[in-house]
């Protein structure tokens, strides 16, 4: 019985291999840039996307105002729910309103807004805290139209009324900006 030896190891060319390499690479389509001028280092990094193109590039103070943001409408939210009348009376210096429903309603819709921004301090994910921004600025833009219109149809300005005017003013430009800044494009590194 002899024993054979195994055959003599065959050396490839590093040139052919190379060419091999990059043949194949091109039938993969992988190597190349794509639409969004990206180069895909294998299939699977371009089948399931890049990772880095849907991070958020956080804007200095986000998380802070979201936070902020948060609780000022839970707080508003439950003393409208509690205490309807005085939050009417605080505002307006007038006797309280026929109806608390109306007031508690408001305090509901408020408290909606509140978990919604209290989840998206949570993500990630750019539309979401995007449409979250948009949800408050809407809302504060709402407010403000709506306290104005009661000032004047009242006929008095207080105190009160003038500072939500302009904290809701302020907000909402402060929304606004993160709202653009969230969806601003990243710089190419």
């Amino acid at each position: 019985m002899a024993t054979k030896s195994p055959p003599p190891l065959m050396k490839k060319h590093s040139q052919s291999d190379l060419v091999s390499r990059l043949k194949t690479r091109k039938i993969l389509g992988v190597g190349g840039e794509d639409d969004d001028g990206e180069v895909h280092r294998s299939k699977i990094s371009q089948v399931l996307g890049n990772e880095i193109k849907f991070a958020v590039r956080e804007p200095l103070g986000l998380r802070v105002w979201q936070f902020l943001s948060a609780v000022m409408f839970t707080g508003i939210a439950v003393m409208a729910l509690a205490f309807p009348d005085q939050l009417y009376e605080a505002v307006f210096d007038k006797g309280g309103v026929s109806s608390k429903t109306s007031t508690r309603q408001y305090g509901g819709a408020l408290f909606s807004i509140s978990l919604i921004i209290w989840n998206s301090m949570y993500t990630a994910e750019k539309v979401i805290i995007r449409w979250t921004l948009l949800t408050e600025a809407c809302y504060l833009s709402i407010q403000l139209i709506v306290t104005t219109v009661t000032m004047i149809e009242i006929g008095s300005t207080t105190i009160a009324a003038s500072i939500l005017v302009f904290s809701c003013l302020l907000f909402v430009l402060v929304s606004v900006y993160f709202y653009y800044q969230v969806g601003r494009r990243p710089k190419k590194l």
